[in-house]
């Protein structure tokens, strides 16, 4: 007799003390004090809250379930990570023709890049809500209790200032991504 295939996946994950999850319908909600991490789980999975344990349930064993289970553990897990640790960004300020001056706007929930390229306009960037930004001269550091929204702060502000339409050799001017959860650059 050989070996009896699985029919299906089961992952369980461990919440920690203080982290309360709640599963309605595909909507897993986890809250720690006064902050709150909402995420999307795939519809054909099969979730459930018990305790101090998520168990993820898929019911079949093709590779792409075992795909979509492996990132949704993830997901979980970075929700978890959020509400204990935090994420930060840091990115850095580089000019080389013009100096450029970066500022947060509190009341608007914006970056303001003033004399970029020379330009006379000024550059607003979105930041999005639940983004702690503290802008020192040169370095620009976000902070956020969800992986996501602290991520695409980071890339709105090094794509808000890209340079377009010149030469890329020369002008190495804009806001750049020098650090993020588990990666350093430069």
């Amino acid at each position: 007799m050989g070996k009896q295939k699985e029919t299906s996946i089961t992952k369980i994950i461990e919440i920690p003390e203080g982290i309360t999850f709640t599963l309605d319908g595909t909507l897993l909600t986890a809250k720690k004090e006064d902050k709150e991490i909402v995420r999307k789980i795939n519809s054909i999975l099969d979730g459930s809250v018990d305790g101090n344990k998520i168990t993820l349930k898929s019911p079949r064993t093709t590779k792409r379930d075992r795909k979509i289970i492996g990132t949704n553990v993830a997901h979980i897990n970075n929700m978890i990570k959020g509400l204990t640790e935090g994420f930060k960004y840091k990115l850095q300020v580089a000019n080389v023709h013009f100096p450029m001056n970066v500022s947060f706007d509190k009341a608007n929930n914006h970056v303001v890049v003033k004399n970029f390229l020379g330009e006379k306009k000024d550059r607003l960037i979105n930041v999005v809500e639940g983004v702690n930004v503290k802008v020192d001269k040169e370095n620009i550091e976000l902070d956020s209790h969800d992986i996501e929204k602290a991520g695409q702060t980071a890339a709105n502000i090094e794509k808000g200032t890209k340079v377009r339409n010149k030469d890329r050799r020369i002008f190495q001017d804009g806001i750049f991504i020098t650090e993020k959860p588990g990666r350093v650059f430069i």
